[in-house]
This record gives structure tokens, C-alpha cells and sequence, in this order.
């Protein structure tokens, strides 16, 4: 006890500025914002070790707990955690209204394709996961060379009419919606809370179409694409430029998405914190209130 005291006397501005990135070896980023007390992460390996064995030393989050390290945010941003937010595209702020292999299908009958959806689907995944070749993106511009790839693979059909119909498809509000509803009250509560918001996504230069669509874009202020930025998540390039969009460093900054690998590695090795929806927060409304913004 008398060595938590001493420690809380401590001027806190000096010491946890530095914890984002502890660890002897490159690229072990500790994101403290989301973990718990005993526990942190190491965002090269996926391995979770006990705080205790943290090099030099007992561990900052066993010390000061999760609560300290949060209050100890908000004292700095006046009442909020982060100055900004960044949130992934597909899979958190929105998610294809019908399967793929639903549409692939539906759209293809009339071109002669005749596999399954289920068919459609496995030979989806296959292309997919297989190196793309022809550049080290695979959303370069607006990644027709990529898409039409995967459309033949997946369907075994190439008639460019077919493949225009299914990419154009998903240029419009039909083919999305919303994963949350209450998204767009939450995000007007944390920009009047001072809060930035930006979209950080692995997409082609469709996107800004689609939020267009959905009438959403105007909720951020800004929007990172791969295809723009010339940099796929997890590479810390396109978190890196989403904050300099924004105007804050990666420290201010907090990122939710779906993908461990992606969207939580990425950002931590930026120097971002990062929460996994689904996992770590479920709705915008718990995003903003783990922030500070009550709603």
C-alpha cells in the first residue's frame, strides 16, 4: 500500500505518456485504454502476458488500475478519454444489406452462372485469401482490375456486363445498411462533446460514394481510404494519415473495428488505442460511453 501511494504522487504526465509502446522488442504496442488491471497485450505476436512480467518492472496497469488510467485521460481532454475516433468501415459502420454469394447469384443467373451460393461462397474465400499479384494493394483507385478477379473466380463467369452490374451494385444504399441505428445520435453527442471522427477503411475510392448514399459522410470529419492512402490495415500508414486528417496524434486517438489482426494490431502498432466491436464495445452508444460522452 505504501508503495501505490508513493507511486500516486508521482507526476503522472511524465510516466504514462510513454506506456503505449513498452516492451523490448519492436512493434509490442500496449494499448492501456481497453485492457484490464492484470493483463496487457502484445500486438506483434497476439500473446497476452501477465502485467507483472512487463520488462524493467511490475506492471503500470496492475499499479494504477484501469479506472486511474482513464480518469488520468479524461483529466487530460477535459472529461473525454480520446480526442479522437476512428472507426473501420465494413463490419462495424456498415455490413452488406444481402450475402454476397446471395447476390453474386441472383445477379448471375441471367449471365448462365449456375454454381451454388454455397459453391460461390468457398470459391470466394479461395480467391480471395490468394496473393493479388499484379500490385502490393489490392484496392488500387477503384479497384476493378481486383474486384473483377475475384467476380470470375467466385462465379466462374467473365462477361464484363455481369461484372459491371455487381460492382455498380455495390456503389448503392441498397447493398448496405447501418450496423447500429443509433449511430448517427451518438456520433452528433461526441462531436458536441469535441470529439473528431474519420472513417479508417481497406476499400476502394467507392466508399465515399457509399457513405454519400447512405447519407452519412457528412458524420466525419474525415475519411481515410486504403485505395487513397495507398496503405492496407493493418499497416499503421493509414492510422497514422487518418490522424493527421484529423489533426490529433495517435496517442489521442482511439479505433474500433472487427478485425483483430487488421483493425486492432494496426492501430495499436500506430500508437493508437483500440477496442474490438463486437468483443471489447458492441454499440456506438458503449463507444461513447467508455469515452466519456454519456448518452
Amino acid at each position: 500500500m505504501a508503495m501505490i501511494a508513493a507511486m500516486k504522487k508521482l507526476d503522472l504526465s511524465r510516466v504514462l505518456p510513454a506506456f503505449p509502446r513498452l516492451g523490448s522488442a519492436p512493434g509490442n504496442v500496449i494499448a492501456l485504454g481497453q485492457l484490464s488491471p492484470a493483463r496487457y497485450v502484445s500486438a506483434t505476436a497476439g500473446a497476452t502476458f501477465p502485467a507483472t512480467k512487463e520488462p524493467g518492472g511490475t506492471g503500470v496497469v496492475e499499479i494504477f488500475g484501469l479506472k486511474d488510467y482513464e480518469d488520468y485521460r479524461r483529466s487530460l481532454y477535459g472529461g473525454i478519454t480520446h480526442r479522437a475516433l476512428l472507426v473501420d468501415a465494413v463490419g462495424t459502420l456498415v455490413v452488406p444489406s444481402q450475402p454476397m454469394a446471395q447476390i453474386y447469384r441472383q445477379i448471375g443467373e441471367k449471365y448462365g452462372v449456375e454454381y451454388s451460393e454455397d459453391e460461390i461462397l468457398l470459391r470466394y474465400r479461395m480467391a480471395y485469401e490468394k496473393p493479388w499479384g499484379r500490385s502490393r494493394l489490392r484496392y488500387v483507385n477503384d479497384g476493378r482490375p481486383f474486384w473483377q478477379f475475384i467476380v470470375s473466380s467466385s462465379t466462374g463467369c467473365s462477361d464484363s456486363q455481369y461484372f459491371e452490374e455487381v460492382y455498380n451494385y455495390y456503389t448503392t444504399e441498397k447493398a448496405w445498411h447501418l450496423c447500429d441505428p443509433d449511430a448517427e445520435r451518438v456520433f452528433k453527442a461526441l462531436k458536441r462533446a469535441g470529439v473528431k471522427l474519420a472513417v479508417v477503411s481497406n476499400f476502394d475510392t467507392r466508399l465515399k460514394p457509399v457513405l454519400r448514399a447512405l447519407n452519412c459522410e457528412h458524420w466525419f470529419d474525415a475519411v481515410a481510404v486504403s485505395a487513397e492512402v495507398e496503405a492496407e490495415k493493418p499497416n499503421p500508414t493509414i492510422f497514422l494519415k487518418a490522424c493527421e486528417l484529423l489533426g490529433v496524434k495517435p496517442e489521442d486517438a482511439v479505433h474500433v473495428g472487427d478485425d483483430r489482426r487488421n483493425d486492432i494490431w494496426g492501430a495499436r502498432d500506430a500508437g493508437c488505442d483500440a477496442w474490438l466491436w463486437g468483443s471489447d464495445v458492441h454499440s456506438f452508444k458503449e463507444v461513447a460511453n467508455r469515452m466519456g460522452v454519456q448518452m
